[in-house]
């Protein structure tokens, strides 16, 4: 029996690699979008287009523990994974990071009641202190960037969490090493072809593998207490 389930995950992984493949070749003149233009362009049906997460939101949320007063929240759009937040503590306080205005007005219009810090900024360059935040979370947002920035980001996030706090990544990840490289070479090539400016951010998705996901996260020094598989992966990191 697991033999049978062995090949048939093997099975679905190199059908889902061959649609990849076609949905690339498919789409290898459609020119890559700045990061926030795409999001603004979408604005109106991101929340239903989004909706097939909703499990993995609320996981995210869950996977907050109780007691938490004080979030950052790095990506966070409209706020889909804080509407859940906010349902089991409305007396949480969070800052929000995004790249996105439109989106971060979006968020403060569904909730101006609560204690809410909006920051437009690119959260590579935002500061997020030293042992401030009991807890830091991103849903579905950095798998739009390569390991190298990432592995600088989760550094700045260790030590911005407080001793014994969490940071919790919900994300797209990579179901092998073939579609991680694949993923990331058409990504680069693109750019290339493109000149796309170093500094500028693209919307394609460059998901890590889960094992290369965690590798960065403990090489931050982050120690790995439950990886959840939903929709989206749910990882919970603890600052030891």
């Amino acid at each position: 029996m697991k033999h049978i389930r062995e090949e048939n995950i093997v099975r679905r992984q190199e059908e889902y690699l061959q649609e990849l493949k076609q949905w690339l070749r498919d789409t290898e003149d459609v020119p890559l979008e700045e990061m926030s233009d795409f999001f603004v362009k979408r604005l109106n049906g991101y929340e239903e287009h989004m909706s097939v997460w909703e499990k993995s939101y609320q996981l995210l949320a869950e996977s907050v523990p109780d007691g938490c007063r004080n979030i950052l929240d790095l990506g966070c759009g409209t706020g889909l994974e804080l509407d859940q937040i906010w349902k089991r503590d409305p007396d949480v306080e969070v800052t929000g990071v995004d790249l996105c205005r439109d989106m971060l007005d979006k968020l403060l219009e569904k909730h101006p009641d609560k204690r809410f810090t909006a920051v437009c900024q690119d959260y590579f360059q935002y500061d997020p202190g030293q042992e401030q935040w009991d807890a830091v979370i991103s849903f579905e947002s950095l798998h739009h960037f390569l390991p190298e920035r990432k592995k600088e980001l989760y550094q700045k996030i260790y030590r911005s969490v407080k001793a014994g706090g969490v940071f919790v990544l919900g994300d797209y990840i990579a179901c092998c090493d073939e579609e991680e490289e694949l993923l990331r070479d058409v990504y680069l090539s693109r750019r290339k072809q493109s000149e796309i400016p170093e500094d500028c951010f693209v919307h394609f998705d460059i998901p890590l593998t889960l094992e290369h996901e965690t590798s960065l996260l403990q090489s931050a020094g982050f120690r790995i207490e439950n990886i959840m598989d939903e929709d989206a992966v749910i990882i919970v990191c603890r600052k030891i």
